[in-house]
């Protein structure tokens, strides 16, 4: 059973850095992507940024470029996602999610992750 974990969050101040950690269990395929998502009160839930397994490529959507990076440790199955520059914007809990469709390798279409994990609150001060 494919398991993922969120952790991490907290209340942090605006500017202040956070990391976020994903450990993922339960699953044996190769080729597979892991994304983080985010939900803030009253809003859709929107893609923050994915990794690929095969390569480790990153991407991110336009409003974390340059402050948001995701990182994976292979060895223990864990990816992160490491928050800097944090805006109060940045509020909503997070979610991390695995998908086995590689196609598009930076997509963000939630209906392509099969796997979610529990979300994690992140909370931003001003």
């Amino acid at each position: 059973e494919v398991q993922l974990q969120a952790s991490g969050g907290g209340l942090v101040q605006a500017g202040g850095s956070l990391r976020l950690s994903c450990a993922a269990s339960g699953f044996t395929f190769d080729d597979y992507a892991i994304g983080w998502f985010r939900q803030a009160p009253g809003k859709e839930r929107e893609g923050v940024g994915c990794i690929m397994s095969r390569d480790a490529s990153t991407y991110y959507v336009g409003s974390v470029k340059g402050r948001f990076t995701i990182s994976s440790d292979n060895a223990k199955n864990v990816v992160y996602l490491q928050m800097s520059s944090l805006k109060p914007e940045d509020t909503a809990v997070y979610y991390c999610a695995l998908r086995r469709v590689t196609v598009v390798p930076g997509s963000l279409a939630i209906y392509e992750y099969d796997y979610w994990g529990q979300g994690t609150l992140v909370t931003v001060s001003s």
